[in-house]
């Protein structure tokens, strides 16, 4: 009787609960703006516990985390934007996030007071913050006096002490963004946009005068002072005045670099991509796109090899130095202080994780700082973020002693570490033979029979899955969400289709990608058929889901092939490209975008799906599952809805991501 019993169990694993709950994966608090002070050594980083959003701080050289904000509600008021004061006594901060067209903030807490996006700031002494005034993009003057910021597309400011009211420095044309202190705390440089281009704008506070650096048709963007404030270097991307058009950009106008005189307003060119690779311009994460160095040299990121690398020129001119060689992409670049030295996350050596490395900005062989199974990534000075397999994301810093945890209690107590599933990597064959990277989660006891799986699709497109915890919440989420699945007893494969990052130019610039084709559908397909093969898998019950893009190719999978994806649950997907683009039905490229679309297929969709999304989305248009689901209905499709009122695309409440991900869970219990 007891073999009799076990042999049971094994064969209903795959429905058994798994050891956790949803609210214990999603427990560990996540941090972000991981910022070093201009001096003494501290760090302070903010950190969202289950919803509730607070500045942390670490000082040498004990390096203990500690709380110098105290809001208690998950309240989805966002924070972030953190600017220290020069002596590093101080931080100021936006808390609350940015309004939509209408000129309405995010509220999904239904707060009938209302919320605004503001500026505070906070001592580390333990003081209460005090409120600047609505606004965002802080910038503190060098001198510590002042501190600038953008209040409805104009540049304003309000003292520190708060001794004088927040006043709008001047009257200008286009949307101000971006402000930039000169080195001696006289002049604030910033980008005007104009529509069809942008400027170079810098204002001199003593003479009360505006400035136009090298004023052209094309759009002017990251200003970068020198050292000895006479100059400022920036960036040059060309400009059509044409409605862009989405499809793959692998050449195009080549950008450039260009330098130009405070004093005259004249510029020159220093440096411009070549023609094909790198010729459109490719961004890194860091706090400027161009990094004026020790010795005069600018360090900026160009992909003229086909993958994101770092180079640097001297300030005159002349032929660039590459400073990252290899099949690899550079993602978050930090300058430390003594600005000798370039510290960068890249995927060197480990393309499905993510390490740290230094070199010189005039060149060398770059130095591994980390390495190994885990994740480390936003670097700034001697701390960072990291996580692993098992440990959700946390700061950390690099001592001489080695390195420590700044804040351990991060990860709770119940947090089921034990419990995590170490995906593996897989590469299969997309229906048209390109190679595919993935992460496969197999469920921690094998049951006899085989196993439902579920495949994962990311957002963006513009990103790359890991073999860890993700350093974007979202993923993060989405990470627990595969996790929680996995320990239920499905299989769950997470892939990294075309058009994102992580694989170099030509894998992100896909021909025939999303609006220009939908050519990713090529690697659902593969991603379906490799899962089917798989003979721990049932082929009778694979499902699909994910967020935004990973959205739109589940709804792409249930529309074009409900014989192979039994269910799906579509997190605020785009379900026709050619509206949620706005393109006029009389351009040639309406026709490409909705065929690219699961509109355009929804005749052969018979697969039960559940549509989640808020009606205060900002990234995709409400509109675009209002559509969906009408069209299901119509033809008799299984649909379930979860709306949530005032959320916006990444939902700002912890609760939100609860209720989402519970109701995925019971849908997907009851079709797979």
């Amino acid at each position: 009787m007891r073999i009799l019993a076990v042999f049971a169990i094994a064969l209903g694993a795959s429905a058994l609960p798994p050891p956790f709950t949803l609210d214990q994966v999603l427990s560990s608090a996540f941090p972000t703006e991981l910022t070093a002070a201009p001096a003494g050594g501290k760090v302070a980083w903010v950190s969202n516990a289950k919803g509730v959003r607070n500045i942390m701080a670490a000082d040498p050289p004990g390096y203990q985390a500690r709380k110098i904000t105290a809001y208690t509600a998950d309240d989805g008021q966002e924070m972030g934007n953190l600017a220290w004061t020069p002596d590093a006594s101080a931080i100021v901060y936006v808390r609350g996030d940015s309004a939509n067209r209408a000129g309405e903030y995010p509220n999904p807490a239904l707060d009938p007071n209302g919320v605004e996006q503001a500026l505070w700031i906070v001592a580390l002494d333990g003081s209460a913050p005090r409120k600047i005034g609505e606004g965002h993009s802080p910038a503190v003057s060098p001198r510590g006096d002042r501190v600038a910021f953008i209040r409805h597309s104009q540049l304003w400011w309000a003292s520190v002490d708060g001794k004088v009211a927040p006043a709008q420095a001047f009257k200008t044309r286009g949307q101000c963004s971006g402000p930039v202190w000169s080195p001696d705390g006289a002049r604030i440089a910033f980008v005007s946009g104009r529509g069809d281009h942008g400027l170079i704008g810098v204002y001199d506070t003593a003479a009360q005068s505006l400035r136009y650096l090298d004023p052209g048709t094309d759009s002017d963007m990251q200003p970068e002072w020198s050292p000895d404030g006479r100059g400022i270097v920036f960036i040059r991307i060309p400009s059509s005045g044409m409605r862009a058009v989405r499809e793959a950009h692998r050449s195009g106008e080549p950008w450039s670099i260009r330098v130009a005189a405070i004093e005259t307003g004249t510029g020159r060119e220093i440096w411009r991509a070549s023609a094909g690779p790198g010729s459109v311009f490719r961004e890194v994460t860091a706090r400027n796109q161009l990094l004026w160095a020790d010795g005069g040299r600018i360090v900026f990121p160009w992909e003229g090899d086909g993958w994101t690398h770092l180079y640097s020129i001297p300030a005159e001119g002349g032929k660039p130095t590459l400073l990252t060689p290899g099949a690899f992409e550079v993602e978050d670049v930090d300058l430390p202080s003594g600005k000798r030295e370039v510290v960068f996350s890249s995927n060197q050596g480990d393309i499905d994780r993510r390490h740290l490395w230094k070199v010189g900005v005039a060149g060398g062989s770059p130095v591994a700082l980390t390495s190994g199974p885990g994740l480390e990534w936003s670097p700034a000075a001697t701390a960072f973020l990291r996580s692993d397999a098992q440990h959700p994301a946390h700061p950390a810093i690099r001592l001489d002693t080695g390195i420590r945890d700044l804040d351990p209690a991060a990860i709770p107590s119940d947090f089921p570490l034990q419990h995590m599933v170490a995906p593996q990597q897989v590469v299969f064959s997309s229906a048209d033979g390109l190679p595919i990277h993935g992460q496969l989660f197999l469920p921690p006891n094998k049951p006899v029979k085989p196993a439902p799986a579920m495949i994962f699709f990311h957002g963006g497109s513009r990103r790359q899955m890991l073999l860890g915890w993700h350093y974007m919440y979202y993923y993060s989420n989405s990470y627990a969400l595969n996790q929680y699945l996995a320990n239920s007893g499905y299989a769950v494969l997470s892939v990294n289709y075309r058009s994102g990052t992580g694989y170099g130019l030509d894998f992100r610039e896909a021909l025939d990608y999303g609006a220009s084709g939908g050519s990713e559908y090529n690697d659902v397909q593969g991603a379906g058929v490799y899962l089917r093969s798989r003979g721990d898998v049932d082929p009778a019950r694979i499902g699909a889901w994910g967020g935004s893009y990973g959205g739109y190719l589940t709804a792409m999978a249930l529309a074009r092939a409900s014989d192979l994806f039994r269910a799906g649950v579509d997190f605020h997907g785009v379900h026709n490209w050619a509206t949620e683009l706005n393109i006029p039905p009389t351009e040639p490229d309406y026709r490409v975008a909705f065929e690219a679309s699961p509109m355009a297929y929804v005749k052969g969709w018979r697969s039960p799906v559940l549509l989640i999304q808020g009606d205060d989305d900002r990234n995709v248009q409400f509109n675009q599952t209002v559509m969906l689901a009408d069209a299901l209905r119509r033809q008799k499709v299984e649909v379930e809805e979860l709306v949530f009122p005032d959320e916006v695309h990444d939902f700002l409440l912890h609760k939100s991501w609860l209720e989402a991900y519970r109701a995925a869970v019971r849908f997907l219990e009851r079709h797979l």
